[in-house]
């Protein structure tokens, strides 16, 4: 089963575009395409590799080409050599990788250059010195565990079906290289200071030199590791409906990296009826949101091609949606891209861990609503100490790496008690990171009680408005569910959603029902957003509004666009 992308994908140039687009250099050489592999095991380096293998697509994945699965207890191995070309180390050499799932060692030219914990986040590697005539080898050891130790692992499981998917394993995001200076940028953070009509601008480096800022036709100096503002006065404020994105360039002696940003505020405020709603740039916005996934027929967490990616949001736009959460799943930088451009509230999941997940905490809530308090670690699946202090680390990972990205509204740390525990003190850990946005402490149920939203899931009742009793906003961060089978483009015979409907009419007659009845009235009372499931089948699932190999939209956005105008006033 393959998307049209997947079906017309060039193994010789997959995925070329630069990874990071808020940071990006000239010196870029791209390390995607045929790699040898060898699944082992045990962890000592193969003598000889089994084939072939399309990185960065997981071994799991049909578009790798290998379509092998990795048990925990077995070993992926990586291997690829390549000659750099004659001028192009200006310095430094870093070796980089989008993501690799779950615990990675890298070595190059037989020397270990780096280890990474977490399958969702990036890292890099300084290999100058192992690479002095130009001849690079480079080999990853990947072991990943899935769903049998306390790492994240979002909605893989061995056992996949229902809402739970194929595991996947080893590269799935963009490896490149590039070369920098002796003395070069690390990171950028970027601020966008809505009220006082500023950017805030944080060069990170081991040097202390002079950086210059470029914008606007107007440039500013200042040392790296300490904060600067660039004053933008008029400024064109990033809507989803006007998503106006401003170019930056970033100088630190020979080094230079071109970036841009967006200015917007998200927080949460009191309206002129004195409910508490959500608010963009200081006025109420509501949020018309679907789940997303970030799954394909192909690729399982590797998306087939930039295209692939853009059609995802786009065709949400079209729908009238103005909003992705994007559930238990960190994209490649390039998503947020096209979500920043294009004009697309995220609402960004962290990604569960932890144990098994029992039956009493998952359901209790919705049948009872009963909400335990998530310092119970035995109950959530989260005895394990290290696994907790793995979860806060990944987490800061994940909060720093996405910082810029300017369509990133909320934060969502739990989803529906999966490996819970101590959420406010997650949120506490975010606020610090990031005062720039909202934070959903515990989507779903399980509520600490905390914070400023308070966030539903309602699949098998009728969802009726009532004001939280701590006056915190509301909002529905999943409901729907509604399921409808395109014969010729399901992922197996299984059928899974919350109601079955035989015809694109009666899903249709269903969905208008719906967001009349419910969703539209609640908006006018005080509901601040509404997530329907979902916005692509994935496998069991078949309550997408397109279908998993994405070759067909379920509804026609005419056919819903006075709902969707209903929200948006």
């Amino acid at each position: 089963m393959k998307t049209i992308w997947g079906e017309n994908i060039d193994v010789n140039n997959v995925l070329p575009e630069y990874p990071r687009p808020q940071m990006a250099r000239e010196s870029y050489i791209n390390l995607n395409g045929i790699w040898e592999y060898a699944i082992t095991d045990t962890e000592d380096l193969p003598e000889s590799f089994d084939g072939e293998i399309v990185v960065p697509f997981s071994p799991e994945s049909e578009l790798s080409g290998v379509k092998r699965f990795l048990e925990p207890a077995q070993t992926l191995w990586y291997r690829r050599s390549l000659t750099l070309p004659r001028d192009f180390n200006v310095g430094r050499i870093l070796l980089h990788f989008g993501a690799v799932d779950q615990i990675a060692t890298v070595y190059v030219n037989g020397r270990e250059v780096c280890s990474h914990v977490g399958g969702y986040t990036p890292f890099s590697a300084d290999i100058t010195e192992c690479s002095t005539d130009g001849e690079i080898e480079i080999v990853v050891k990947v072991r990943d565990h899935s769903d049998t130790s306390y790492h994240s692992r979002g909605k893989q499981k061995i056992r996949r079906g229902g809402i739970w998917y194929t595991p996947q394993s080893g590269i799935w995001q963009t490896v490149w290289l590039e070369s920098v200076p002796e003395q070069y940028i690390k990171g950028l953070r970027i601020t966008p200071l809505y009220d006082e009509s500023e950017v805030e601008l944080l060069v990170m480096s081991d040097s202390d030199l002079q950086c210059k800022a470029i914008c606007c036709e107007s440039e500013i100096l200042f040392k790296a590791n300490e904060p600067a503002r660039l004053h933008i006065d008029p400024f064109v404020p990033w809507t989803p409906e006007n998503p106006h994105l401003y170019d930056l360039a970033v100088e630190m002696g020979k080094d230079r990296v071109k970036s841009y940003f967006g200015m917007r505020k998200f927080s949460v405020e009191l309206d002129e009826h004195g409910v508490k709603r959500l608010f963009l740039n200081n006025r109420p916005y509501f949020h018309n949101g679907l789940l997303d996934q970030g799954y394909y027929c192909d690729g399982l967490y590797t998306p087939p091609s930039d295209e692939a990616m853009i059609f995802d949001i786009r065709t949400a736009k079209d729908l009238g949606f103005n909003m992705l959460r994007k559930h238990i799943k960190i994209e490649p930088l390039r998503w947020y891209y096209h979500c920043d451009r294009l004009g697309m509230l995220v609402w960004q999941d962290m990604v569960n861990g932890g144990g098994n997940y029992g039956f009493l905490t998952a359901t209790t809530p919705l049948v009872t609503g009963i909400h335990f308090k998530d310092n119970r670690y035995k109950l959530f699946g989260r005895e394990d100490p290290e696994g907790r202090e793995q979860y806060f680390r990944e987490l800061d990972e994940m909060i720093n790496h996405l910082y810029n990205a300017v369509s990133i509204a909320m934060w969502v740390p739990f989803n529906e008690g999966w490996g819970q525990f101590d959420a406010e003190e997650a949120a506490d850990r975010i606020r610090r990171l990031d005062t720039t946005r909202t934070i959903d402490h515990a989507s779903g149920w399980h509520d600490q009680y905390i914070g400023d939203i308070k966030s539903l899931h309602v699949y098998f009742r009728k969802y009726r408005f009532r004001e939280d009793r701590l006056g915190r906003a509301v909002v529905l961060s999943e409901f729907g569910g509604y399921n409808h089978r395109v014969e010729g483009h399901c992922f197996n015979d299984k059928d899974y959603g919350y109601r079955r409907f035989a015809s694109r009419e009666e899903l249709l007659a269903a969905l208008r029902d719906l967001y009349l009845g419910e969703i539209i009235p609640a908006k006018g009372k005080g509901l601040s957003a509404a997530v329907y499931t979902q916005l692509t089948d994935v496998e069991d699932e078949l309550n997408g509004f397109i279908t998993y190999d994405r070759k067909v939209v379920k509804i026609h956005p005419d056919e819903i666009k006075d709902l969707m105008e209903m929200l948006l006033d």
